[in-house]
C-alpha cells in the first residue's frame, strides 16, 4: 500500500487482490522487463501496470493472461492465476453495506478479513472486535447522528458481522490495548457499559484474544496518540501493514519504519500492565457499573 493515505478509498483492494498484484510484479522484475516493456505489450502507459501491481484496481483477465504470457508463465500457471484473479474481483461479504460504510474503510475490512495476528490500540473506545450491540449502537449513534434507524441498524449489523472472525475455524490472533479511559466513558449507559465489560472479560479468557488496559498511573507514554490498527498476514507477499484514521480519512503504512515504530509502540504499552492487573480492573470497573 506504501503509506497510501486515502479520504475516498476508491478502488480499495482485497487481501487476495495485492497478492496477486505482488505476484504479478514479481513475475515481471523475473522475466527482466520494466514497466515500460509490459506497458507496451499491452499498449497502455506504465502507470496502468503499476495500479494493477499495486492492487489499485480490479485486475482485468485479459490484461493478466497477455502480461503471464510475456513473462513466460505456462497454461498451467496462467489458468490458475486467472482463476485466483476472478475471485479476487468478486465483492467481499460486506459488499451489501456499502452504502453504510466509509469508502476509507473498505480496505480495513478486508486486511481484518485476512489477517492472521492483528494488534490494536483504543484510547477512547472499546475496539469494534469486542463490542457488544448495545455498546457498538451508542458509539456508531453517536459517530452518525445523522442516520436514521435504519441505516444505523446496519452500521450495527456490520460490525457484529465482522466478529465472525474470531469465532471461526483456526482464528486470527487478536491483542487488544486499551486506555482505561475507555472504560470510564459511559457509553450507551451504566448497563451496556456492565454488559460490554463482562464481554472484554469474557473475550480475555480465549486463547487467541488478549485485552490489556493501560492504568491511568502508567501517566505518560509512547502510546498516547490515535487509535491504529497492525496486521500482519501468512501469506508471504504481504507485508505487516499498519491502518490508522482521523474524522474522515485514514491512512494504512506497509514502509518498515512506520510499521516497526507502531509495533514497538504497542509492545511498550503492553508492559505498562499485565493479564491479572487489567482484569482486577475490568472486575472492579463492572461493579461501579452495578
Amino acid at each position: 500500500m506504501n503509506d497510501a493515505r486515502s479520504g475516498t478509498g476508491a478502488g480499495a483492494p482485497t487481501v487476495l487482490r495485492m497478492i496477486l498484484g505482488r505476484r504479478l510484479q514479481e513475475a515481471r522484475q523475473g522475466a527482466g522487463l520494466s514497466l515500460d516493456d509490459a506497458a507496451k505489450t499491452l499498449r497502455v502507459t506504465p502507470l496502468t501496470i503499476r495500479r494493477l501491481e499495486k492492487a489499485e484496481v480490479g485486475l482485468k483477465i485479459l490484461y493478466v493472461e497477455k502480461l503471464l504470457e510475456t513473462y513466460g508463465a505456462g497454461r498451467q500457471e496462467i489458468d490458475e492465476f486467472v482463476t485466483l484473479a476472478e475471485r479476487a474481483n468478486e465483492p467481499g461479504w460486506w459488499h451489501p453495506y456499502r452504502d453504510v460504510m466509509p469508502s476509507w474503510f473498505t480496505a480495513y475490512v478486508s486486511l481484518e478479513t485476512g489477517a492472521r495476528t492483528l494488534r490494536t490500540y483504543e484510547p477512547q473506545y472499546v475496539t469494534g472486535l469486542l463490542q457488544t450491540p448495545g455498546y457498538a449502537g451508542a458509539v456508531l449513534g453517536g459517530g452518525f447522528p445523522n442516520d436514521d434507524e435504519e441505516d444505523l441498524q446496519r452500521r450495527v449489523e456490520l460490525r457484529l458481522r465482522r466478529q465472525g472472525l474470531l469465532t471461526k475455524q483456526d482464528p486470527p490472533t487478536l491483542w487488544v490495548v486499551m486506555e482505561e479511559a475507555v472504560l470510564h466513558r459511559v457509553v450507551g449507559g451504566p448497563e451496556v457499559m456492565r454488559e460490554q465489560i463482562d464481554r472484554l472479560l469474557e473475550a480475555s479468557e480465549l486463547e487467541h484474544v488478549s485485552v490489556d488496559i493501560v492504568p491511568f498511573s502508567a501517566g505518560a507514554h509512547v502510546g498516547a496518540c490515535a487509535p491504529f490498527t497492525y496486521f500482519r498476514f501468512e501469506e508471504r507477499e504481504l507485508p505487516d501493514i499498519v491502518y490508522s484514521e482521523i474524522l474522515s480519512a485514514s491512512v494504512y503504512l506497509d514502509q518498515r519504519a512506520d510499521v516497526v515504530a507502531h509495533l514497538e509502540a504497542h509492545n511498550r504499552l503492553s508492559l505498562k500492565t499485565s493479564s491479572a492487573d487489567s482484569k482486577a480492573l475490568l472486575n472492579r470497573m463492572r461493579k461501579e457499573y452495578s
